[in-house]
């Protein structure tokens, strides 16, 4: 595949990027090869084929319905692009944004191989400060002792 332009990367992303939001695995799985590879900073070492992916998606994807995947500018790679990204993720009463890259190598109109890159500092602080805000207030609404 000769390499993708900005533009057709833009174009690619603007497509792709929405299936990221409202907890779909198969819409967002049916732009990837059956043999796909995928990583981010939760799977270190990857995973590999479409039915794991979509294993992995849907637990994902059911814990974050609501964020929305940005695309900022591409450079391209052999196969594919490197994808500049945004990501703005609702966790209980805030809007945690997060930036970085991930790799997007592409046989035809399918992406056989995906690394996400991210500093997920931020965005798991804010998930445990919500988790634990949660907890305190389910638990004085039982009327158990906090703490």
């Amino acid at each position: 595949m000769p390499l993708m332009t900005p533009g057709e990367a833009r174009e690619f992303a603007a497509r792709w990027l929405p299936a990221w939001t409202g907890n779909d695995p198969l819409r967002l799985a049916s732009f990837y090869t059956p043999d796909l590879f995928y990583s981010d900073p939760t799977l270190p070492n990857g995973i590999t084929g479409k039915d794991a992916f979509i294993r992995y998606l849907s637990k994902l994807l059911a814990n974050n319905p609501d964020w929305v995947w940005t695309h900022d500018t591409a450079i391209p790679l052999e196969d594919g692009f490197l994808n500049k990204w945004r990501l703005a993720a609702p966790v209980g009463d805030r809007v945690v944004n997060c930036r970085g890259v991930c790799t997007v190598q592409m046989t035809g109109s399918l992406i056989y191989r995906n690394e996400v890159y991210f500093d997920t500092l931020h965005l798991i602080t804010a998930i445990r400060d919500w988790n634990a805000r949660k907890t305190r207030t389910d638990s004085e609404l039982r009327g158990a002792p906090s703490g």
